[in-house]
């Protein structure tokens, strides 16, 4: 004879959705550290280098 077993097994299943905006505006926020990371690198190249 088998043993019954009363308790009842749930399932749960976790789904990560990526939110597509929240995505987009970091990919601009870095976008823009690196667009005035090289903006000071240009001007630093270009007018202050040659300064010295």
């Amino acid at each position: 004879m088998e043993p019954v077993n009363d308790r009842e097994i749930k399932e749960t299943r976790i789904e990560k959705k990526t939110d597509s905006s929240e995505v987009m505006s970091t990919f601009i926020k870095y976008a823009a550290y690196l667009i005035i990371f090289f903006g000071i690198l240009y001007f630093l190249v270009r007018y202050v280098f040659p300064m010295f």
